[in-house]
């Protein structure tokens, strides 16, 4: 190595050897301070780089105090703001302190307030929609009310009792003790009815086919044809009309014996019928007990009649037939159809026999039909019972009759809302 590159190498060692020297001469608390001074360089510097790495930009010439930058409006776009406030612009104020807020300037004079567009025809609706809500929470109330009534009516009778009651109409339905067993009486004879028709249905019957009264089928108790001479013949159509509208036995007696009692049993089941039989002990009319009574429930004799109403009873020619039947006035309006009201029509069957009274029934009202079956078992008098059952359908011609002065007030509280409508 010449001397001259000594000398060049050896000026860094120099350098380097005379800091150390001025290092070692620096005192104890200026070195401590340097280090801080370094730890807080460090510190800002990874400060800076944080930031810088998590999005967050530092403006150094972002106004303060004004709380306007990017963060104000991402908060008030997550409130879920919709419509943005006017721009704003800061400007600093004249006397130097602060910072005041321009908005920018009036277009001109503020426009009145817009009106309320006219009600549309949605809106029109509004006033009937409400109306029928109204009357259909009351209808229920009603409805409830009678019900009520009808179940303490009946927890206060001395015997038995069983009661189906069906709108028609709206579909409601109540019943008490509906599935219960009672003696038929002569209820037996609308399933036998029906069951005349299933043969007229099938072309081995004709309304006009004549059968001859012979002594072996004549039978007391109600009816007129127990007083008719033997040989005298009648129409199938003539003995249905006997047996339902006069509860003739004799006529009922006459349409077995013609059909056969096993082909008439053999129909209640097609119709329906678990629980209701007939046999020859319950067609007696004594009044003490047999040893097979011809039982059935107000449910099922309630189905049968809105079977025969709906005109799904064997099909709907028998079925109209079958209801016009029930329909014709009986010589005395009891039971159910005691105070019947002007307008009204009711077809339907009694029964009374061995200490049980019934009435099963459709009504046909302005309002909306319905039917009612009440039976009744183990009563102290007959009378009583009639009464009863009289008084169970009162209830319900008081609710229907109500329902139509609700109905006919309904429509009057509509109409000024038809003609706003209009």
């Amino acid at each position: 190595m010449t001397r001259r590159e000594d000398a060049a190498g050896g000026a860094p060692r120099a350098a380097v050897a005379a800091a150390s020297r001025m290092a070692h001469r620096i005192p104890p608390r200026a070195s401590a301070r340097l280090q801080r001074l370094d730890l807080m360089l460090v510190a800002a510097m990874l400060v800076i780089t944080g930031s810088y790495a998590l999005g967050y930009r530092l403006d150094w010439r972002q106004e303060q105090g004004l709380g306007l930058g990017p963060a104000a409006e991402e908060e008030e776009e997550s409130m879920g703001v919709e419509v943005p406030a006017p721009a704003v612009a800061a400007a600093p104020a004249p006397d130097g302190q602060g910072v005041v807020v321009a908005l920018p300037p009036a277009a001109g004079p503020v426009p009145p307030p817009a009106l309320a567009p006219a009600p549309g025809p949605a809106q029109a609706e509004m006033a009937p929609a409400a109306a029928s809500a109204w009357t259909q929470n009351a209808e229920q109330s009603a409805w409830d009310r009678m019900t009520a009534d009808l179940g303490r009516i009946a927890a206060r009778h001395p015997g038995r009792v069983s009661i189906v009651l069906q709108d028609l109409r709206t579909g409601r339905s109540w019943s008490y003790h509906p599935d219960d067993l009672f003696p038929s009486a002569s209820l037996i004879k609308v399933p036998v009815m029906v069951a005349v028709f299933y043969k007229i249905s099938a072309g081995e019957l004709s309304l006009r086919d004549r059968i001859m009264l012979r002594r072996p089928v004549r039978v007391g108790g109600s009816g007129s044809l127990k007083w008719r001479p033997d040989g005298t013949r009648l129409t199938v159509e003539d003995l249905l009309i006997h047996m339902i509208n006069e509860s003739d036995n004799t006529a009922t007696a006459m349409l077995i014996d013609a059909l056969g009692l096993g082909y008439v049993q053999s129909q209640f089941q097609r119709m329906g019928l678990l629980y209701t039989g007939i046999y020859p002990e319950g067609m007696s009319i004594k009044g003490g007990r047999v040893t097979h009574e011809n039982y059935t429930t107000a449910r099922e004799m309630a189905m049968l009649l809105e079977k025969i109403y709906r005109g799904a009873a064997v099909d709907k020619y028998s079925s109209s037939v079958m209801l016009d039947i029930l329909k014709k006035p009986k010589a005395v309006p009891s039971r159910l159809a005691k105070g019947l009201p002007a307008g009204w029509e009711i077809a339907h069957k009694t029964g009374l026999l061995r200490l049980a009274c019934h009435d099963s029934a459709i009504f046909f009202t302005p309002q909306g039909d319905y039917a009612m079956t009440v039976l009744t078992g183990q009563n102290r008098s007959y009378q009583a019972a009639k009464d009863f059952i009289s008084r169970l359908g009162h209830v319900t011609f008081r609710y229907y009759t109500g329902a139509e002065r609700l109905a006919r007030r309904n429509h009057r509280l509509r109409q000024p809302a038809s003609r706003s409508a209009s």
